[in-house]
């Protein structure tokens, strides 16, 4: 039977013995230097076949920050590809008790700050204002094309539907796609509350491509020199320039199925007589039951009794089965010398702790509740734990991973350059209650960037708040003012302490590359000395992002430096959208009036 692609237009493909298909698939493996074996050939669904557009579409989405509504989360940023996808970063959730530094404690990722469905930053019942904190530890993408499901949990199943009109566009195999689209959407790791797939769309639409990004690898920066946005990439991939939620999974999907970690010494026939040791010691201590073949995994299901069931309930949240009661899915040991976070709750740093947990060392624990039948007969005792240790970290790294080089290769985030992210520099004068309220400035000040924002939190609630920027540090903890911003009234209960955001589009504003202003918060508190508190002080600096300084022109909807109908329409669209790049009148509300200052400024040209 043959299916047709309604996400490529004209494309017609018969079944997964197309010769053209696999042949694209091992020209672009080839490509990186991959050996075909001993991996299995990498299954791709006929829905969606590998093709270099899309592929570089893909490599541009992954790594983009402009994909999380606060433009400071990227795919990347929780999959670093010199850790084996996983996240170095260790930061705790607190768990079911809600208490931090207690046993079920999860070390996980952090993601984004508690934001309202129109980005006002709200406080979050566990994280207040802090980014909150994931429930479960980042799995690798690479590799992760020879998985049938993928989380920890195996949520993203083979067939998957339109995000958007729940049409099945792939039968089987889809589970990359079905990744895909799960985090832009979590208001934890990349969205806010109430995201629609609608409102990133029609923000790629006026974004420049990994505009927050340096050191692009080679493949992407001939890509983009010629400066393309995202819908003339979505041309190229699909036929028309349409940005979809279904497209972007297919994108992301194509890109990680170039993923594949295969040029290890176990690959290469090259291990140590003491990594063949290590080989043998996995086999005779049962390792291999969950981490056999050549991927060194299953990609099955497992409970190892690691923590109790009542804490996470793993697989069994997903095929309400009692059997699959505190499973989780069995990662791939390729790679994992790299890593520092082990487990789906990265309660290990080392694999000497995981040996140990294996082995009953004194001071571990395991839950027998559901606890797999194969724990009985897996130990991995102190004599054996050198060997595989060796195994793991050398025997199975591929150096193309650890080292960052094509495909394996990236660019230096936004986040990761500390000269571009705003810093706190103290200073502020206590309110009522002896509170200092806290200036909250996390997004890139990056011109151009029209979702921008400032918030205060621990202000009192009730009072009005303004936002002061100067040329000038503070003194004495206060800065003295050039601009002052509309008023804001801090939310919050009567009487304690409260929120406001002030949303700042980086738009068609005085400020140049390079520029720095203080940032601080002043609220009327009759608490206060001399009634009006002051936050702590924000150092912004202002930049250009990766395609040069954006049209200084507001009219320049999408920032390309010509004026046309592009502008009028991608504005239109990020109106409905309720876009904050629209409040052209500065009234810090979308509204009917901003269509008409944006009629005025377009018919006035630049």
């Amino acid at each position: 039977m043959k299916r047709t692609n309604p996400l490529a237009a004209g494309t017609h493909i018969a079944g997964p013995r197309n010769a053209g298909l696999m042949g694209i698939a091992a020209a672009l493996l080839a490509a990186s230097g991959a050996l075909a074996q001993p991996l299995p050939p990498v299954p791709v669904p006929p829905e969606n076949p590998i093709t270099e557009p899309k592929r570089i579409l893909g490599k541009i989405l992954f790594f983009d920050e402009q994909l999380s509504h606060d433009n400071t989360v990227s795919c990347a940023t929780c999959h670093v590809m010199n850790r084996a996808g996983s996240d170095p970063r260790r930061a705790r959730n607190p768990g079911p008790d809600g208490v931090l530094n207690t046993p079920d404690d999860k070390i996980a990722s952090p993601g984004v700050i508690a934001s309202s469905s129109v980005r006002d930053i709200v406080r979050d019942a566990i994280f207040g204002t802090a980014p909150q904190i994931t429930g479960r530890t980042a799995n690798s993408p690479i590799n992760a094309a020879f998985a049938p499901n993928l989380f920890w949990d195996g949520r993203a199943g083979g067939e998957f539907r339109d995000p958007d009109t729940n049409q099945v566009l792939i039968v089987a195999g889809g589970a990359l796609e079905n990744q895909a689209i799960q985090p832009p959407l979590s208001d934890v790791e990349m969205g806010h509350d109430q995201i629609a797939w609608s409102t990133l769309t029609t923000k790629l639409t006026g974004a420049r491509p990994l505009a927050l990004s340096t050191n692009l690898p080679t493949d992407v920066a001939t890509r983009l020199a010629s400066r393309p946005g995202y819908s003339e990439l979505f041309q190229a991939a699909f036929g028309d320039s349409n940005i979809s939620a279904a497209r972007i999974a297919f994108a992301l999907a194509t890109y990680q199925r170039t993923l594949i970690a295969n040029q290890t010494p176990f690959d290469l026939g090259t291990l140590t007589p003491q990594q063949q040791q290590g080989l043998q010691r996995l086999q005779a201590n049962n390792c291999t039951v969950c981490h056999g073949g050549p991927l060194f995994t299953g990609n099955g299901f497992r409970n190892i009794g690691l923590r109790p069931i009542g804490e996470d309930n793993g697989r069994q949240g997903v095929t309400n089965l009692a059997v699959d009661a505190g499973r989780f899915k069995v990662p791939s040991l390729r790679n994992a010398g790299l890593k520092n976070t082990f487990m789906h709750n990265g309660q290990f740093t080392t694999l000497q702790q995981v040996f140990g947990f294996y082995d009953r060392a004194p001071g571990t624990q395991q839950f027998p509740q559901n606890q797999d039948p194969v724990m009985a007969n897996v130990r991995i005792p102190p004599p054996d734990g050198a060997v595989v240790a060796d195994l793991i970290t050398n025997g199975l790294r591929d150096p193309r991973v650890a080292n960052q080089t094509f495909p394996f290769d990236k660019p230096t985030l936004f986040t990761e350059r500390a000269a571009d992210r705003p810093t706190i520099v103290g200073g502020g004068r206590a309110g009522t209650g002896g509170v200092v309220p806290q200036i909250i400035a996390v997004d890139p000040p990056m011109l151009g960037n029209g979702q921008f924002r400032v918030a205060v939190d621990q202000g009192l609630a009730g009072a009005t708040a303004r936002l002061l920027i100067s040329s000038s540090g503070p003194v004495n903890g206060i800065i003295t003012p050039n601009e002052i911003s509309s008023n804001k009234v801090i939310t919050g209960l009567a009487g304690q302490t409260g929120v406001a955001t002030l949303h700042m589009p980086l738009v068609g504003v005085p400020y140049v590359n390079g520029q720095i202003v203080f940032m601080q918060w002043q609220i009327d508190d009759a608490g206060a000395a001399g009634g009006q508190s002051y936050s702590t002080v924000a150092s912004v600096r202002f930049f250009c992002g990766s395609m040069g300084c954006p049209s200084s022109c507001r009219a320049d909807f999408n920032t390309d430096n010509t004026l046309n109908t592009n502008d009028l329409f991608g504005f239109l669209n990020a109106w409905f959208a309720a876009d904050p790049r629209c409040d052209v009148d500065l009234s810090d509300t979308i509204e009917v009036g901003d269509v008409f200052a944006f009629l005025n400024l377009w018919f006035a040209g630049c």
